[in-house]
């Protein structure tokens, strides 16, 4: 899956299973009133097109009529350098937090350095799993009512796309030569990798947390920031140690 963008594209937004056409058709809305246009679906429930969606987005259609569905949500970030999940809650998982206005400063500086960014939106119902938060980079978490934390999809979608539209040119890019982030499919190539292996050896013993340890994993491999480079290396490493076992 695939855009025709440019070098640096404005962020992507994710709906991971989203339930109601209205829900996703008020999103498109919010996301264009800051000149926003690249969404993605995983999954929504109701299949797509949706023609709730439609008659919510209102002016928004071009949003609706661009945005790309994937089955899974690896086959929509795969692309991405950069994944902020947004959640009201704590999920156990270690990860860096920061504010809507910290994480779209930040995605504008990626983005001047022609990195991608992709912003995960959870279900109506429940939000985000662990297993969707695990490939992020950060969790984003908005301070309100600790005794009333849940935000509307689009809610959630509007605060977000405000906060990237009052960061517009404040941004220059750094100077000199970085090297590449690894993508996220890259990193979850290297998970996949590593877990086979470990598979092999036995570690992931007793099987009834074999599902927890593994995510533990992805989460490990998302916060250390790889590069390109470091996920060649490790691949490497990785492949002469069983080498060197034989």
């Amino acid at each position: 899956m695939t855009d025709n963008d440019s070098l640096a594209p404005d962020p992507v937004f994710v709906l991971v299973r989203p339930q109601m056409g209205e829900n996703i058709g008020a999103a498109a809305r919010a996301m264009l009133n800051f000149g926003l246009e690249r969404m993605r679906l995983v999954a929504p429930r109701d299949g797509w097109p949706n023609p709730a969606a439609v008659a919510m987005a209102s002016g928004a259609g071009r949003v609706l009529d661009n945005a790309l569905v994937s089955a899974d949500l690896a086959g929509a970030i795969g692309d991405c350098q950069h994944v902020y999940a947004t959640t009201a809650r704590g999920r156990g998982l270690h990860k860096r937090v920061v504010s809507p206005a910290e994480a779209m400063g930040e995605a504008r500086a990626l983005q001047a350095r022609g990195e991608r960014v992709a912003v995960l939106f959870g279900p109506e119902r429940a939000g985000l799993e662990n297993e969707d938060i695990a490939p992020a980079t950060a969790i984003v978490t908005v301070p309100v009512n600790p005794q009333f934390a849940s935000l509307n999809l689009a809610q959630s979608v509007l605060l977000m796309a405000y906060e990237w539209g009052q960061r517009g040119g404040d941004v220059l890019a750094p100077e000199g030569f970085v090297d590449a982030p690894a993508s996220v499919i890259e990193v979850e190539k290297l998970a996949q990798h590593y877990e086979q292996r470990l598979e092999e050896a036995g570690f992931f013993f007793p099987e009834a947390k074999a599902a927890g340890m593994k995510v533990t994993l992805r989460n490990m491999w998302s916060r250390m920031a790889l590069t390109s480079a470091d996920v060649r290396m490790l691949h490497g490493v990785l492949r002469q140690l069983l080498r060197g076992r034989g």
